[in-house]
């Protein structure tokens, strides 16, 4: 590390956790503090994550995904997770005043367009109430596309081709995390034909480690191309097969990216509290900061802050809607 360069001058963004689904499950977990989540406010401030987006997530322990299920999660946010000293982002706008406050940022995204039941309504009630992500598909197949783990490999449905189009005039970002592969060429001429790129908030790179999850050189190439993002993700399995990996074994995956022509589209997704192991160094959002000095071992200051935070906020710049 650089003499006077300190990992607490580093802000973090992370593109992805799972504690509302957590709070969902276990009312009684205080966001500020409480131990049993990987993200909580208190680490936030210890690993210097200034904005974190906090993904609604449909655990098959709820039942049959319905909007009430949303709905529920959106309520966990704004009673529990806002008064924590988060400033909710939902517009371009907001970046800028999050940024000048200088305190711990929130984002709300839909893992999986399941709970919207086919109902195009429903979206825009999620956007109206703040969600600005959306993942279309978790592991399987939706009434709008196929999720990776689908046999059959299906793109979108009719519908879910009009979910797209609306998501593009409203302003909700696409994530393609989860996404068959068809789904996800497909989605590839529907957001060139819009202008409007996408994210992968929580792969990493097939080449690297040959997880289902993981994304093929082509489909990092195509979110280089359209000026994406590609959120690294901490979840052991897609980092490395076998044994217990370290977070030296994400190193890897962003040299690889790197080597596509990627350096500008990296980003970080945790998926903290989606995953019961973690990696052995990188086990709660606290100990970003340790990362930060393994980066800065490894990577050149300018890097290390596009990966951390410039990247994904400068996105957030561009493609957050306007306020209205």
């Amino acid at each position: 590390m650089k003499s006077g360069v300190t990992r607490l001058n580093f802000k973090v963004v992370d593109f992805h956790c799972d504690a509302l689904s957590k709070m969902r499950l276990y009312p009684g977990m205080d966001f500020n503090t409480d131990d049993r989540l990987d993200v909580t406010a208190e680490r936030m401030k210890q690993g210097n994550v200034m904005l974190q987006c906090f993904a609604i997530f449909l655990s098959k322990q709820f039942g049959s995904p319905n909007m009430a299920h949303i709905l529920d999660q959106i309520d966990i946010y704004n009673a529990r997770v806002v008064p924590s000293g988060i400033y909710p982002i939902r517009f371009a706008e907001e970046v800028e005043q999050w940024e000048s406050n200088g305190g711990l940022g929130g984002l709300l995204s839909l893992e999986g367009a399941d709970g919207l039941e086919g109902n195009l309504h429903y979206l825009q009630i999620c956007f109206d109430l703040g969600v600005r992500f959306l993942g279309i598909t978790w592991n399987h197949a939706n009434w709008a596309a196929d999720g990776i783990l689908e046999p059959r490999d299906g793109g979108f449905t009719v519908k879910g081709v009009q979910l797209v189009h609306l998501c593009h005039q409203l302003g909700m970002m696409l994530d393609v995390s989860h996404l068959s592969q068809k789904g996800f060429w497909e989605l590839v001429e529907l957001a060139e034909e819009a202008e409007r790129p996408f994210i992968a908030s929580h792969s990493n790179a097939y080449e690297i480690c040959d997880h289902v999850r993981n994304l093929h050189d082509d489909q990092i190439q195509a979110i280089i191309r359209m000026n994406g993002r590609i959120g690294v993700t901490f979840v052991p399995w897609f980092v490395h097969k076998g044994g217990a990996p370290s977070s030296k074994q994400l190193l890897p995956h962003l040299e690889h990216i790197c080597a596509l022509g990627g350096e500008n589209s990296i980003m970080f997704g945790s998926d903290f509290d989606g995953i019961d192991d973690h990696l052995s160094d990188l086990d709660h959002c606290g100990r970003y900061s340790e990362w930060v000095e393994t980066l800065l071992k490894h990577y050149p200051e300018r890097l290390v802050r596009g990966w951390l935070y410039d990247n994904a906020v400068s996105f957030l710049r561009t493609w957050l809607p306007k306020s209205p």
